[in-house]
């Protein structure tokens, strides 16, 4: 099979590998159905986490069971599922809290932008789907925002304590900041302030239920926040990047007594100045995201055709144009790009 690796800053590459196989009885094998490229998979991209030498990456996928392990009885040869962008047991202690991503027996993907993925845990990890057209792209895109964005997004939103008539800044325009977004109106949040400067987002968060946009950044974008809020500031700030200058612009954002919740994987020095929330009351909380815990309550919304997640895909390539689906992103021509096992037409 072929898969993807990262060498270093800038070189993505689509090579051959070996095609995993079952190795315990708890495990599957999963057909590649979609997979994509995460805006934290950037990081080591822009050569600002280390990803050294021939390093397999990816985390978000969906696919088609090839092989299930004599132990596995939820999941079925055949089946259609969404993995998590982790694995985990669904019986420690943490899973049982609700905090599946601290599962005690937690296993990270070995590169899952590959044809093939190897999954233990398989009946605590894999979510089944049934009755998914592979070939229906929008279904498909929606489905594997599950397996990370839109739960992050909502982790933010759930973390913050988003509810009925909250207000509400997300602060980050890429694919987890539009997830909070829709997030956010649908724990039925009345006023959304999408912090973005880029037309194409914009529209994005506003067809998920964005009501106000702010272009603005630094101090002029916490002024521009707080005025739309008799200067106070709203509810809840969600914080989607991960850098020293969203996590400030969140903290500041927040009115009194407000919430930050944070998903934004922390690059770039974030820092919480205790001094300033302690004398603002401004809380923080959030976190990797327990995205198997939230898979299945969004799954319903996604079935329904409540929410349309999958709309933060702005393109579709075959898996094997991966390096340009990078570049794509880095550069900011695309917001999220899946990638594809099966023939694009034309």
């Amino acid at each position: 099979m072929f898969g993807t690796f990262i060498y270093g800053p800038g070189d993505v590459r689509y090579e051959e590998r070996e095609t995993p196989s079952l190795t315990g009885t708890k495990d599957a094998v999963v057909r590649t159905v979609a997979a994509c490229v995460c805006g934290s998979d950037l990081w080591g991209y822009r050569g600002l986490r280390g990803e050294p030498g021939q390093t397999p990456i990816g985390h978000e996928f969906v696919g088609i069971v090839e092989s299930v392990g004599s132990d596995v009885t939820t999941v079925a040869v055949g089946d259609f599922v969404i993995a998590p962008f982790y694995g985990c047991d669904g019986t420690c202690i943490n899973c049982r809290n609700g905090f599946s991503s601290s599962c005690l027996n937690r296993n990270w993907w070995d590169g899952a932008q590959s044809e093939y993925v190897h999954v233990p845990l398989a009946d605590g990890t894999l979510v089944v789907v049934p009755d998914v057209d592979p070939d229906d792209d929008a279904l498909v895109a929606s489905l594997l925002t599950l397996s990370d964005v839109m739960c992050t997004g909502y982790h933010a939103a759930v973390s913050a304590g988003v509810g009925a008539g909250s207000t509400v800044v997300v602060v980050g325009d890429g694919a987890v900041g539009l997830s909070a977004v829709l997030a956010s109106k649908v724990l039925g949040a009345s006023r959304i302030v999408a912090m973005s400067r880029h037309e194409d987002r914009q529209k994005v968060a506003l067809s998920f239920g964005a009501t106000d946009i702010v272009e603005e950044r630094g101090d002029e974008g916490v002024a521009a926040v707080r005025e739309m809020f008799d200067g106070i500031g709203p509810d809840a700030a969600l914080e989607c990047v991960g850098s020293k200058a969203s996590m400030d612009q969140a903290l500041r954002s927040a009115r009194p007594g407000g919430m930050v919740g944070f998903v934004g994987v922390p690059v770039g020095g974030p820092e919480l100045p205790v001094g300033d929330m302690f004398a603002s009351n401004v809380g923080v909380r959030g976190g990797m995201a327990p995205v198997r815990s939230y898979i299945e309550p969004l799954l319903k919304l996604v079935l329904s055709g409540e929410i349309n997640p999958g709309a933060v895909f702005t393109r579709v390539r075959p898996l094997s144009e991966v390096a340009e689906a990078y570049a794509d992103m880095d550069e900011r021509r695309e917001i999220k790009v899946m990638l594809t096992t099966r023939p694009i037409d034309g």
